[in-house]
């Protein structure tokens, strides 16, 4: 129980802060809402679960091998992300949900492929984390820090997509 207080205090701010999937989030609730910002929260996740079983399992001593890799990572995000805000800066006029751009599952895939917030946060979880599991629960150690991210970052994504629709509506029927 104290190796998931001490983990749950780390990873909790580095998940819930703002980046750039919990912005795009936010946006995406604002504009389409939370049932059509599934697609796209699912796709986050999945690439977050998968890049956390890599990495648990050996992909983060070959990445730190070539650190040139991550450069490449971040550059490719960053232009994604300007390709997103053009996208969403363009719907802001728009009344009508039809001519407005939903993210969907394969944005999530790449918001969250291309994020190095992402990428970093799940390297600094197995460095500090990965051998006091393994200590703790033996053999699956890895698999709890994976399990247990899993549930936080949807938990947390979750919030993020309620936020920005809960401020949308709010701004929308106060006249602001």
């Amino acid at each position: 129980m104290s190796l998931f207080i001490i983990w749950l205090g780390v990873m909790f701010p580095l998940v819930f802060s703002p980046g750039p999937a919990n912005i795009i989030f936010a946006a995406s609730g604002a504009q389409v809402g939370v049932k059509r910002s599934m697609p796209l929260l699912i796709g986050v996740d999945l690439v977050f679960f998968v890049k956390s079983i890599l990495i648990g399992f050996g992909l983060g001593q070959a990445v730190q091998s070539y650190p040139t890799v991550m450069n490449v990572v971040q550059l490719l995000g960053a232009f994604y992300l300007i390709y997103l805000a053009i996208s969403f800066i363009q719907n802001i006029g728009s009344t009508s949900t039809e001519g407005q751009k939903v993210l969907g599952f394969v944005d999530g895939l790449l918001v969250q492929l291309l994020n190095s917030k992402g990428w970093l946060m799940v390297f600094l979880m197995f460095s500090l984390f990965g051998e006091q599991a393994q200590t703790a629960f033996g053999d699956q150690g890895i698999w709890v820090l994976v399990v247990w991210l899993a549930v936080l970052n949807v938990s947390m994504h979750l919030v993020w997509v309620k936020m920005g629709y809960w401020l949308s509506k709010v701004s929308s029927s106060s006249g602001y």
